[in-house]
């Protein structure tokens, strides 16, 4: 039987990279989408594109089952994850609608495309939403509105797509993709883990979720502990 293939957006750099590794160092096949280059690996087959464009997500998941003969699992990571931060009354309407062309209508292109696939190999999607879809800071309507839309379109896709294909979504906290930063006590003190995540730490919890039979439509906040503290200024 030839290796399991995953597609994963995004995978550039970041959480994205993160999860190309995670996947290449456990034996899968792995094809990656970003709008940038992407650091070539062996079983890594690499693919210029921007996920809000149909053609680019239809390319992706032709590429992939190309270069591999099949696809098993999607990782929707893709995303602005720094819009501009500007009062409602002076953001953009052009720059709200590309943050939710990329974060909220590219999950569901890649979605679209590689559903027959994974359907044929009963696979399953983790999408990334954010615990922003929980709760916000000022001046970010337009990021927490798109992943809070991952977090919802990730249960109607779920009900759609199973049983045949499982959809979950994951929704980070503080991961560190600067392998540069440094981190102060009080950063790490802060989360009730100790410390601040990593991209591995989304790449575990998406391989838990690939492989969890019975766990579908589920939002799974992976954020140290964050959300759950009470904090009073």
């Amino acid at each position: 039987m030839s290796a399991k293939t995953i597609l994963i957006t995004g995978g550039a750099r970041g959480i994205g990279r993160g999860c190309v590794d995670h996947f290449l160092a456990r034996g899968w096949n792995v094809a990656a989408l970003d709008l940038s280059d992407i650091a070539p690996a062996e079983r890594l087959e690499a693919v210029r594109g921007d996920v809000a464009d149909e053609a680019s997500a239809a390319e992706a998941v032709r590429r992939a089952r190309t270069r591999f003969g099949r696809l098993d699992a999607l990782i929707n990571n893709a995303g602005i994850a720094s819009p501009p931060r500007r009062p409602p009354e002076e953001l953009p309407l052009e720059d709200w609608n590309r943050v939710l062309a990329v974060n909220l209508t590219g999950v569901f292109l890649m979605a679209r495309h590689a559903a027959p696939a994974l359907r044929a190999a009963r696979g399953a999607i983790v999408n990334i939403a954010s615990t922003r879809a929980l709760m916000s800071e000022p001046m970010s309507e337009a990021y927490a509105a798109s992943k809070g839309g991952v977090v919802a379109l990730t249960h109607a896709l779920a009900l759609s797509l199973g049983p045949d294909v499982r959809v979950n979504c994951i929704s980070p906290g503080w991961i560190e993709t600067d392998p540069a930063a440094r981190h102060s006590e009080a950063d790490r003190r802060q989360h009730p883990a100790g410390r601040v995540g990593t991209p591995r730490d989304i790449a575990e919890a998406c391989e838990w979720l690939i492989g969890a039979g019975f766990v579908t439509g589920q939002n799974v906040v992976v954020d140290g502990g964050m959300t759950k503290k009470m904090i009073y200024v």
